[in-house]
């Protein structure tokens, strides 16, 4: 008999997910279409593109086309960014009332410049008590409606850690979860994440820990719940191109060794399948010319030429898609050597943008001027 590797996660008194596995918001990416394609390949919790409060209670339209739901997308969980407690209430309230989630997720992971210098995402648990006072008019506005979780870094960089205090406060506010990603904000998207806190966390609070950062393959998430005892894993870039991992990580959870290795006929299948999806929701040229984005992911090591790669990174309709994934030659099998390898951003240490004399007071609840982005997406 198989041996689970975790119990499946528990967030609020509603929401099981089994296997423990989240599928991180990503810019651009985890849209209506790619969160469909992959529940197709395995079961988990797969959060929406981040969703800015101020654009949300404002209606902006973009935002409330990101926080639509396919009608048998369960359990419906968005992620909200902001700076301000008020308006980030305002926009749980908004979720409750309108029944637009099952769970909200605040955002304290973005690293990207446009959202730490308003001193957002990564940036603000240095201000602690913003932080406490964001996340827990949060959690009072959803009013045990709704589940709250935080997924957060390990701090702005190495000199200026927040996870421990954060993940504290957070707890204390009563959030369901909280999610760290092991690196640090100066950290970007480079070098190795660190596991060693999200150890830390998982033996420090009463609440579960979810592990994040270089999980590529479904071994990768067994080793880092062996490693750290944390209670699940949040899955970005490694699915990148890749929707099957999904059901890689749902087998080794189960206690099943198995590693997908699709040949490029069921690539290209996979391709087509996420295009048309996107057509569905965004509509034929829209959906076809967002989808451009994912063919270099998809195509990760198989023999292609620069040529055939330029045409399909402009396809505009799906009957011209379909017309050049037939001229693969589909008969290749997966590349090994693109496994446990690095996908998406990988640009490393930088310094991070942030807000004048952000670092200076830890202690100030101030919301700094023009924090709210009024657009969202990351």
């Amino acid at each position: 008999m198989h041996r689970p590797v975790a119990a499946p996660l528990r967030i609020g008194e509603k929401i099981v997910v089994d296997p423990p596995v989240v599928l991180a918001p990503l810019a651009g990416i985890t849209n209506v279409a790619f969160r469909r394609l992959c529940r197709e390949y395995g079961a988990g919790l797969y959060i929406s593109e981040m969703i800015t409060s101020r654009a949300l209670v404002e209606r902006n339209p973009k935002s409330l086309r990101m926080v639509a739901f396919a009608a048998d997308e369960t359990p419906r969980s968005i992620q909200l960014y902001g700076v301000d407690p008020e308006i980030v209430a305002r926009a749980v309230r908004m979720i409750v009332a309108e029944d637009l989630a099952d769970h909200v997720d605040l955002n304290f992971g973005c690293p990207v410049p446009k959202v730490t210098r308003r001193g957002g995402g990564s940036a603000l648990p240095w201000r602690i008590n913003l932080f406490s006072d964001l996340v827990g008019a949060a959690v009072r506005a959803a009013g045990g409606q709704v589940p709250v979780t935080v997924k957060m870094r390990l701090g702005v960089d190495a000199d200026h850690l927040t996870y421990r205090e954060a993940a504290l406060r957070a707890q204390d506010a009563g959030v369901a979860y909280v999610a760290l990603h092991g690196r640090t904000a100066a950290d970007f998207y480079g070098g190795q994440a660190s596991w060693e806190p999200i150890a830390e966390l998982a033996g420090l609070l009463d609440i579960p820990v979810l592990g994040n950062g270089d999980i590529w393959e479904a071994a990768d998430a067994v080793r880092m719940v062996e490693q750290t005892g944390c209670a699940g894993v949040v899955v970005g870039r490694g699915c990148l191109g890749r929707p099957w991992l999904f059901g890689d990580l749902a087998a080794a959870f189960a206690g099943r060794d198995q590693l997908t290795l699709p040949g490029l006929d069921q690539v290209a299948a996979a391709m087509y399948r996420h295009a048309e999806l996107l057509a569905d929701w965004l509509g034929e040229e829209r959906g076809v010319t967002d989808f451009r984005k994912h063919v270099a992911w998809y195509l990760k090591g198989f023999s292609v030429g620069s040529e055939l790669r330029k045409s399909l990174a402009l396809a505009s309709g799906l009957a011209q898609l379909a017309g050049l994934l037939a001229q693969l030659d589909q008969s290749q099998p997966f590349p090994p050597e693109v496994l446990g390898r690095p996908r998406g951003r990988t640009s490393g240490a930088r310094k991070v943008a942030l807000p004048e004399n952000w670092l200076a007071d830890r202690e100030s609840r101030a919301v700094p001027f023009g924090a709210e982005l009024d657009d969202s997406g990351g």
